[in-house]
This record gives C-alpha cells, structure tokens and sequence, in this order.
C-alpha cells in the first residue's frame, strides 16, 4: 500500500491495520524460525509498511499538537 492510498484512510483504519500488519509480522517471524518460509523478504516488506503506517500517523498527531 503506498503513502498516498494509506492517507486516504481514517487514523482508526490505520492503527486497526496496523496491528494486523504486526499479527502478520509475528507469524511469518515463527514460521521462519520453525522452517525456512519461501521468500525470507516477505519479513522485510511487512516491516516497511508497519513503519509507512506508523509514520502517517505520527505526522497526524505532530500536526495536530501544532495546531492546538
């Protein structure tokens, strides 16, 4: 999902896609210390977008605070 598409949502869409994004991280981090997963980078991807989505919404409270 790119920055753009993930600004267009509303901050509770976000946060609720945000700890799917960290289920989906702690599963695929098991699956890869049980056995080998098929594309280690999968690992890698799910971060960047938990980074991306955190990132939107800090940007909304900073702007936020500064106008209060």
């Amino acid at each position: 999902m790119k920055a753009n598409e993930i600004r267009d949502l509303t901050t509770g869409e976000i946060v609720a896609r945000i700890k799917e994004e960290q289920e989906k991280l702690l599963r695929l981090r098991l699956n890869h210390a049980v056995s080998a997963i098929e594309s280690p980078s999968e690992i890698r991807a799910v971060r960047r977008e938990i980074a991306r989505l955190t990132t939107i919404v800090r940007e909304r409270q900073t702007a936020e605070q500064n106008t209060n």
